[in-house]
């Protein structure tokens, strides 16, 4: 199994940090979007399709700072 759980879309990043998932890196190789990689962890997925299927709830304070750390992240040399 993949060790790795891949994503493009910073909302579901960002929902996943607050979640508490390890954020591994950002592949910034394509000029045009960024990557996230996270470590493939126990229900992950099941994260990702409540995210998808719009039944998540996250602390939307957290939520927003953790969008505010990926753009840092993305934007940052």
């Amino acid at each position: 199994m993949n060790q790795e759980f891949l994503t493009f879309d910073l909302g579901l990043a960002s929902a996943l940090v607050t979640f508490g998932y390890k954020l591994l890196k950002l592949d910034k190789g394509n000029p045009r979007k960024v990557q996230f990689i996270f470590r493939r962890e126990v229900d992950i997925e099941k994260v990702a399709d409540d995210y998808w299927a719009d039944c998540l709830e996250v602390k939307a304070r957290a939520f927003f700072d953790n969008v505010k750390m990926l753009k840092n992240r993305i934007y940052s040399k």
